[in-house]
């Protein structure tokens, strides 16, 4: 099952089940976050609660997109109870543009192996929880709180004192964590991690401040277990035409680290289990336009799809000039 979230005719919160172009409003609730509230008081899980109750006639995806109506598929009502995090090097074939980014100017024989690469070996060989036992911890970083979130079809800026901004297709996982502080995997969303490369290439010291931009999740939350196995899509689009495209892979099949192991990880801090929190958790990638010596532009739109999902993730890039 997937979900949607728009703003309605009276510019009202609208939730939503997709059935390819076709949307199905969902009476008795406004917002996912309400959903799942519901479905935690009464011990219930989501699916379940929806089939329970009634829905509306359909309504037309691609008239919603147009008209710029799309949310974000869940989210917290206030934005300071939204965290949002990622990991890096986690999938196979990831680490080949982080060890360029990373490496030392020199010849192939005096280049030292990046601390990405040995990051990403550790993956390699012991990434995948089992039986309840952690693997090797991912690497980690914070990309801010709800605030950060640009909702489907919304421009993402760049600061004006950014060196470089570009998109990073990933899924993102969308938690919530309930009463008794335990987290609870909501689903799945399409992810744009927008980051400024050109400044993670000085010292991947600098990481930590590359990731703290807008990012971007949907427009769908795809509820239920993730396909092993996803193929998608990332695209810019200039003056709308394709000036860059790029296959990517992604479910545990082509990853190093298990989503079982990932979500350990974040989750075993108390920090991250505050009850009625929402967590955005963006899972990595082995793909970006910049390995690719491309250059984004203000006015370039960022196209993102994947083969799970009814409708690719679309926001065009703002850069701020002072």
């Amino acid at each position: 099952m997937k979900l949607i979230q728009f703003f309605n005719e009276q510019n009202n919160c609208q939730v939503a089940i997709v059935n390819n172009d076709q949307l199905y409003p969902i009476q008795g609730v406004s917002t996912v976050y309400e959903l799942v509230e519901k479905a935690d008081l009464v011990q219930s899980d989501v699916t379940t609660l929806i089939g329970n109750l009634d829905k509306g006639e359909p309504q037309q995806y691609e008239q919603i997109a147009l008209n710029k109506r799309l949310l974000l598929p869940f989210s917290h009502p206030d934005p300071y109870h939204t965290w949002i995090t990622g990991t890096g090097l986690t999938h196979l074939g990831s680490a080949s543009s982080r060890d360029a980014m990373h490496q030392s100017e020199g010849t192939d024989s005096d280049i030292p192996v990046s601390d990405s690469m040995k990051m990403f070996n550790m993956g390699v060989k012991n990434g995948r929880m089992q039986n309840g036992l952690p693997a090797v911890q991912p690497e980690w970083f914070y990309k801010g709180n709800g605030l950060s979130a640009i909702p489907p079809g919304q421009a993402i800026t760049q600061p004006a004192f950014a060196l470089d901004g570009g998109e990073e297709p990933e899924l993102a996982g969308l938690y919530y964590i309930d009463k008794a502080g335990n987290p609870k995997r909501i689903g799945f969303a399409l992810g744009n991690e927008f980051s400024d490369h050109r400044m993670e290439k000085i010292n991947y010291l600098y990481l930590a401040h590359s990731k703290l931009r807008q990012c971007s999740y949907g427009p769908e939350l795809l509820i239920g277990e993730l396909p092993d196995r996803i193929v998608g899509q990332s695209k810019i689009l200039r003056n709308q035409k394709v000036i860059w495209e790029k296959e990517f892979l992604t479910g545990e099949a082509h990853m190093s680290h298990n989503l079982a192991n990932l979500e350990y990880h974040h989750f075993k801090y108390d920090l991250f289990r505050q009850p009625g929190d929402v967590h955005v958790h963006f899972m990595g990638t082995s793909v970006l336009s910049f390995s690719d010596q491309i250059e984004t532009k203000d006015g370039d739109v960022l196209e993102i799809s994947a083969d799970c999902f009814s409708h690719p993730l679309v926001n065009p890039l703002r850069i701020q000039t002072d």
